[in-house]
């Protein structure tokens, strides 16, 4: 469905991405760009706060946090700035009514982040005012008591918070290699995250069963009896073979 030049991310959407992992979602990517690339994922790895959980898919809001050092605002301005902060992630998008905000949260500290600003308390928070899940160069604790049905995917794990605060909001970030603006459809899972351009939302369903089709030639050749090189480049042609119908 076309909303002026944008296409819609509804609910029968997000449900059909959330199924699939995001290796699964940056390979129909290539097929909507006509070629693989090296640019729109991660580039490090995450440590997960709950490896079980279904995929983020929703709309970034996007933030910056340090904890190296304590605040240069008063502790009034600073409070101030961590409630507009809230205020800001918890609006959902005019242009996609159905999708939830995604926490894209840069730590100005990385690549060596020195406190933790997603813990028991922050998660709680950011769960409760509709959050999709939180992505963060930054760090994580309290591993034992932060609601498991949420998910977190962080730089590392540590034990203090130091001088965490939130610097600026609504900015353009910088997430293990990744650029991500406010507004940016996020796919995210324990391999790390990937923008879904919204013109991709168009072929996106037909990209990834097309290249379901073609890998299960090679799976499912791989597991039989008697697999051989013969087998393989059997399979391997009928999957360079399968037509593309986009």
């Amino acid at each position: 469905m076309l909303v002026g030049a944008k296409f819609m991310l509804n609910n029968e959407l997000i449900n059909f991405l959330k199924k699939f992992d995001t290796p699964t979602i940056s390979n129909a990517l290539d097929i909507y760009r006509g070629s693989r690339s090296a640019d729109g994922y991660t580039k490090y790895p995450f440590i997960s706060a709950n490896n079980k959980l279904e995929p983020i898919i929703g709309i970034a809001r996007t933030a910056k946090i340090r904890a190296s050092n304590p605040p240069i605002l008063s502790p009034e301005e600073t409070t101030s700035v961590r409630l507009k902060y809230y205020e800001y992630i918890s609006k959902k998008f005019a242009e996609y009514p159905d999708a939830s905000p995604v926490c894209v949260i840069e730590d100005l500290d990385w690549p060596n982040p020195t406190g933790s600003f997603w813990g028991e308390v922050n998660v709680a928070l950011h769960k409760g005012l509709g959050l999709a899940g939180t992505i963060t160069s930054g760090l994580l604790r309290d591993l034992d008591a932060i609601d498991k049905s949420y998910q977190v995917l962080a730089n590392g794990i540590g034990p203090s918070h130091a001088y965490v605060h939130v610097v600026e909001f609504e900015s353009s970030v910088n997430i293990h290699g990744l650029n991500v603006n406010d507004g940016d459809i996020i796919h995210a899972d324990q391999h790390g995250a990937v923008i879904i351009p919204n013109q991709a939302l168009s072929i996106i369903k037909k990209a990834i069963n097309h290249m379901t089709k073609k890998e299960k030639h090679l799976i499912e050749a791989a597991k039989g009896e008697n697999f051989n090189i013969e087998k393989l480049k059997d399979a391997w042609s009928k999957a360079l073979n399968e037509k593309w119908e986009g």
